[in-house]
């Protein structure tokens, strides 16, 4: 029997409504909100992977500038989606939710062999945790409409590539939503 984590991937201030905000972000809160609540309900953990960069000398401000910077209003996770008691936070500077984290360690402690990936950006952080995800033999779900791009074709692009270079499946919500009640 598979035993399950939630993933949520940078659902933070910066990112839902900030400066580098993608507009489908905020209208998958709810969808993540939902599965999240039900999750906890079903006694799955909840993990947030969430962007915590140093001041002025992170790699990715040569591409997006500072953002999500440590300490600041824009890397907290947004109000709907705040952490809660028993839920865990991982710090993370890179795309890859496994790269330089514990993460790894954290799921393998807790047993986990399958990866509900959620949160912003399908083509980035998505993409690439999913990607880190499938190297180190988890199973990945990837419900679709609880993830984001700042435009369609790239969060198109980023599914299709989950889908087939990770073997990620694909699923709505609330099918996934039904299935983790039943377990």
């Amino acid at each position: 029997m598979a035993r399950y984590a939630v993933l949520v991937i940078d659902m933070l201030e910066e990112f839902v409504r900030g400066r580098l905000r993608a507009e489908e972000a905020e209208k998958i809160v709810p969808n993540i909100k939902r599965l999240i609540e039900a999750a906890r309900r079903a006694g799955i953990q909840v993990i947030y992977a969430v962007d915590q960069h140093y001041p002025e000398i992170d790699a990715e401000f040569r591409l997006w500038g500072p953002h999500a910077v440590k300490g600041g209003a824009e890397s907290r996770v947004v109000e709907e989606l705040a952490p809660k008691e028993g839920d865990y936070v991982v710090p993370k500077r890179r795309y890859d939710a496994f790269v330089f984290t514990d993460l790894d360690m954290l799921l393998r402690e807790l047993g986990v062999d399958t990866l509900i990936v959620t949160g912003i950006h399908t083509h980035i952080c998505v993409q690439n945790t999913v990607l880190g995800a499938f190297y180190r033999g988890y199973n990945v779900i990837v419900p679709a409409d609880c993830v984001a791009a700042a435009t369609k074709e790239w969060h198109e692009k980023g599914l299709e590539y989950m889908k087939n270079f990770a073997n990620a499946k694909l699923v709505k919500s609330e099918e996934l939503i039904s299935q983790i009640v039943k377990t």
